[in-house]
């Protein structure tokens, strides 16, 4: 990235300049916002906007960016200009991807990149990171054999040449989706709001320059990689290992993480770990392994610092090929959240001993919920839901309240849902007694009950989790409730559901562990937590209101 004889910045110039791009960010994350056409993009906010600096490393991103798309996007940029070298690129080119192997590992994450020249010369990329409505391919969520049946899977493409629409690639892809409208809508939605970042850095440029710019970006690569490096050699030197165990699809999965600190270096080797599943769609990419390993110490480590890829050099991970978390070329990877959300369950229980207070309990993560089919205008609608369970507690603090973890993503409002399909949300509530028993709790998880309106019936697909295995609490701390999902109150398995006229479905989101020993809360905060129904005396076990 940068060389050690980088000039450094005065701190007000720095700051003032940082912010600057930060801003700029912001206003395209905005942008896509209001612009966009699906739930998942405009609603639940499954997308990240980074600006690359002129060698495509991060250097600034909007505040609500989708944590781990900031991490892999960076170096799916560089992995694709190795396909489209920078020096063959012109004004209104726009570059594209789904291959899972490159980008965040499965088809619905669409990677967008559009290069910035000034006065001919290419000084910056917009990237942006988005999960779009469908992509074609089987609706179950599981059972896929390879990711052939999973969908369309674009290789790095021209989305625009020089300007112009890439009008052969638009149709192949509206010729295999559901939902073109939904779909093509958010793919130009990001071509415009980059467009506008783009006219914005531009506008800085002719406030600084570019060689300040460039001088800038590696102030902030600099920087940020010491600040890291710093961190990590207050950590004793040692190896740090630990084991958990996920629902998984039919049968658990195992990771194993052993972190080994040596100096400014973190390594993660997740040796030891499930191999890869030829029978569920429940596989990692290395790059999905590396950005939630990246985010997990980032949080912990340098939390205040705004995320770009300097922070990112002193940290290295491995995972064997052919491993459950760097699954080989065609596996099934649809699902890999079922996988890459106990990563940081592993990291934390590694380091709870020598950074007790950088540390945080098992969160109850979120559910992806989808549902699918025709008005009664013949218009085909699809509407993503992602509630989120409780997030784990700290040293310190405890967990919130139905807040994901380690995504940011956030519940589709029950107004646009009930707008957007003809379905009712009969409850939204926090689910009394789910967090995890602590010194400080775990955050409460939800409980959502679903019908359909009228005489439709919805074809929904979930991916519950947490449902046999549940957040598991740090320090002493209890395991947050589990997780389960309820047709007419009887449990089911995560598969197609038709939800027909007099049917309920119902939804109950996991809580978040807790940290340290129950018996020695707060008196004050046990009784006030008594009183608003926080806590039982009796905390059911898990699986015991139904599994999946």
């Amino acid at each position: 990235m940068t060389e050690n004889s980088v000039s450094r910045l005065d701190p007000i110039t720095f700051q003032v300049q940082w912010s600057r791009l930060i801003s700029i960010m912001e206003e395209v994350d905005v942008a896509l916002v209001r612009t966009s056409f699906s739930t998942i993009v405009g609603e639940t906010r499954d997308f990240a906007v980074v600006m690359l600096d002129r060698n495509a490393y991060s250097i600034a991103q909007s505040e609500m960016s989708s944590p781990a798309f900031t991490c892999s996007l960076p170096a799916a940029t560089r992995t694709i200009l190795k396909i489209f070298p920078a020096e063959t690129l012109q004004p209104g080119d726009v570059l594209i991807t789904n291959d899972p192997w490159l980008c965040h590992g499965h088809l619905p994450d669409f990677y967008i990149i559009l290069p910035v020249f000034a006065d001919g010369e290419l000084c910056a990329y917009i990237a942006t990171a988005a999960h779009v409505s469908d992509v074609g391919g089987r609706l179950d969520e599981f059972d896929a054999r390879d990711v052939y049946e999973e969908g369309l899977r674009i290789p790095p493409s021209k989305l625009y040449s020089a300007g112009q629409r890439n009008e052969q690639l638009f149709g192949i892809m509206e010729a295999n989706i559901r939902y073109p409208r939904q779909v093509l809508g958010d793919v130009e939605a990001i071509v415009g709001a980059s467009r506008l970042g783009a006219q914005r850095y531009l506008a800085l440029i002719q406030d600084y320059g570019k060689a300040a710019l460039d001088l800038l970006a590696d102030n902030i690569l600099q920087r940020s990689s010491e600040a890291m490096a710093d961190a990590i050699r207050n950590i004793p030197d040692g190896t740090y290992s630990h084991e958990v165990h996920g629902d998984g699809y039919k049968q658990p999965v195992h990771i194993k993480v052993a972190i080994q600190v040596e100096g400014d270096r973190i390594a993660f080797d997740y040796t030891g770990s499930s191999p890869q599943r030829s029978d569920a769609s429940i596989n990692c990419v290395l790059n999905v392994t590396q950005a939630h390993s990246i985010y997990a110490v980032k949080c912990s480590l340098a939390p205040e610092i705004p995320n770009n890829e300097g922070l990112f050099s002193p940290i290295s991970v491995h995972a064997p090929e052919g491993s459950i978390l760097n699954a080989r070329f065609p596996a099934a990877v649809k699902a890999r959240s079922k996988t890459s959300f106990y990563l940081h369950n592993a990291i934390y229980g590694a380091l709870v001993d020598v950074l007790p207070t950088k540390v945080q309990a098992a969160s109850g993560s979120f559910f992806s919920i989808k549902c699918y089919g025709v008005d009664k205008d013949g218009e085909r609608f699809a509407v993503h839901m992602l509630p989120s369970g409780g997030r784990g507690a700290v040293n310190g603090m405890d967990g919130s309240a139905t807040t994901p973890f380690p995504t940011n993503g956030m519940l589709t409002p029950v107004e646009v849902i009930e707008n957007r399909a003809p379905m009712l949300i009969l409850e939204r509530s926090l689910r009394d007694g789910s967090g995890g028993r602590g010194r400080f709790r775990g955050g409460l998880g939800q409980t959502l009950r679903i019908a359909p309106l009228g005489d439709q019936t919805l074809t929904m697909t979930f991916r519950p989790d947490k449902v046999v295995y549940p957040a598991e609490g740090l320090a002493g701390g209890c395991s947050g409730m589990a997780g389960a999902v309820l047709l007419n109150g009887a449990p089911i398995e995560p598969n197609l559901v038709n939800l027909g006229p007099g049917s309920e479905l119902t939804v109950k989101l996991p809580g978040g562990g807790g940290y340290g020993d129950p018996a020695r809360r707060d008196p004050e905060l046990e009784r006030q937590d008594r009183k608003l129904g926080f806590v039982t005396d009796a905390i059911l076990p898990a699986a015991a209101e139904g599994s999946v």
